[in-house]
């Protein structure tokens, strides 16, 4: 198929995708531009008659993956932005029920927003911004009852915005601005507590909102006949001095305003801004940038070779844990892996942000730091490993990616070099972890397993006893058993000796590392059968 001027699509390994070919729409999940496209590569599952001509119409391809299944459904994170999509956006977008975040903002849509909008139940954050979008807001906005940002702002929307949208309770923030839209807001938070430049440049609004005037009868259709414009006009020719004078400087002030406001604009294409309850995305992005003041170095709690993490005490009070990326691939990685986890033993994950400055994930802060003291962390091994689907292998388990809360519980964090195990492919890689921890076999097979993870479990229980790294052991795997170490020989000597209970316990632990480090990968046991232990 020829493409226009030889325009080329890429599609690589980063997240799931779904196509609906029939209605000639594309669904992808995007972080970055592809300013030079220059091939058309896909995988073997994608099974279509023709390139759709939707492609044809985009100024900016977005990374997208078409080859095998990442998630267990459709796609969670839908983001087209800034491009040059146009006609109405497909019925079919209903389809997407499992999205929870959906930005279609700075395209050419037109046409009315489709009432299939109202079946994305799951929906946090929902963009359709500078489009030419025309009719009136849908009725069935009010089942979106997760969503937490509306930005409907710079198209031709007009009529009231429905009443029923009252029941968005979670609603936060809202942006309605320069439409046609008329009548009065609904009284939750999010209306009533809109900024003028939220709300503002709209053909007749009112309520009890900043900027907006009272409901009267006045603002009702009808009701503007001969004797109210005779008053209106007398009350204008009485102050015309004060008017002119007033009108000039707001006039300015708009024009200020309007230039300021376009800049923004300019750069909010380039953000993505997400995050889960309790937080909203673009107040923890700001709240992130004032608390860490840019990222300075004194709130730096941790470097390693994929970013650095800082602690930041947000103005609730709240504290979390800032990891700042040095390149976008690894945060893209990590963003995708942990999207789809949810485990007690996983470090838990509040949301994201990717802008031209900053790269950054946002977690919850554990006050113990990073210690590999703890075997709970075999449970998230047993959840990624065989419980998600597709496996996820994490390839990096060092005692720096395991962090401790108050109660010495191990969560397990880092996953910016995660692979999701596709079962129709051989998972070649190169080879890419921990010094010390990477499995022997993958400098000869380079194909990823989940026995990789294995293994490098296997170095951080064994280096557990000692309370160092242990490498003389590790050198000598073909002739080590946990028969012929003695439990005292790795003991770690600054502790004092441990009570028979104890003593089971770390014999236990011994064993089970020594089995995880056998040469043979087959040999080794699996996370799950090692969980209930």
């Amino acid at each position: 198929m020829m493409l226009k001027k030889h325009a080329l699509l890429v599609f690589q390994p980063l997240l799931q995708l779904e196509l609906n070919f029939d209605t000639v729409f594309v669904l992808l999940i995007c972080f970055y531009k592809l300013f030079n496209v220059t091939k058309l590569l896909a995988g073997s599952t994608l099974n279509i008659w023709s390139v759709p001509t939707v492609f044809l119409k985009m100024s900016s391809l977005l990374a997208m993956d078409t080859r095998w299944k990442l998630l267990s459904s459709r796609p969670r994170l839908q983001h087209l932005s800034a491009n040059q999509l146009s006609n109405s956006i497909p019925e079919t977008i209903g389809n997407l029920s499992m999205s929870f975040y959906l930005n279609f903002s700075v395209n050419r849509f037109s046409q009315r927003i489709p009432i299939q909008v109202g079946k994305l139940t799951r929906l946090v954050q929902l963009d359709l911004s500078h489009n030419m979008l025309l009719g009136e807001i849908p009725g069935k906005f009010q089942s979106l009852q997760s969503l937490e940002t509306l930005n409907l702002s710079h198209n031709n929307l007009s009529g009231e915005i429905p009443a029923s949208l009252e029941k968005l309770r979670g609603l936060y923030t809202v942006d309605i601005s320069y439409n046609e839209l008329q009548g009065p807001i609904p009284n939750c938070h999010a209306f009533l507590n809109a900024s003028v430049r939220e709300s503002g440049q709209n053909k007749g609004l009112c309520g009890n909102a900043r900027g907006l005037p009272p409901c009267t009868s006045f603002s009702k259709k009808g009701h503007n006949n001969n004797k109210t414009f005779l008053v209106v006009m007398f009350s204008l020719l009485s102050v015309s001095c004060l008017l002119i004078s007033s009108i000039a400087l707001l006039f300015a002030f708009k024009k200020r305003k309007k230039d300021a406001d376009e800049g923004r604009q300019s750069n909010a294409s380039d953000e993505i801004f997400f995050s889960l309850s309790p937080f909203n995305g673009r107040k923890l992005f700001e709240e992130i940038i004032r608390a860490t003041k840019d990222f300075d170095a004194q709130f730096c709690i941790g470097k390693g070779g994929y970013g650095n993490v800082y602690k930041a005490e947000l103005s609730s009070g709240d504290v979390v844990a800032v990891k700042k990326f040095h390149l976008l691939h690894f945060f893209l990685n990590e963003v995708r892996a942990l999207v789809e986890t949810r485990h007690r033993n996983i470090v838990k994950f509040y949301g994201f942000c990717s802008s031209a400055g900053h790269s950054f994930l946002v977690y919850k802060y554990l006050e113990r730091g990073s210690l590999a003291s703890v075997l709970s962390v075999v449970n998230a091994l047993s959840y990624l490993l065989h419980d998600c689907s597709p496996p996820i292998v994490h390839r990096d388990i060092t005692s720096n990616s395991i962090l401790l809360d108050l109660e010495y519980e191990a969560h397990l964090s880092d996953f910016g070099i995660a692979k999701l195990l596709n079962p129709d492919s051989s998972n070649w890689s190169n080879i890419a972890g921990t010094y010390g921890y990477i499995a022997p076999e993958l400098s000869y097979t380079m194909q990823v397993t989940e026995k990789c993870d294995v293994f490098s479990f296997g170095v951080l229980a064994l280096e557990l006893i000692p309370g160092a790294y242990p490498g003389e052991f590790l050198s000598n795997l073909s002739i080590v058993t946990a028969e012929n170490i003695p439990l005292n020989n790795v003991l770690d000597q600054r502790l004092s000796s441990p009570p028979p209970e104890v003593v089971n316990k770390l014999v236990f632990i011994l064993e089970l590392a020594v089995s995880c480090l056998d040469n043979n990968p087959k040999s080794r046991p699996t996370m799950h059968t090692s969980s209930p232990l």
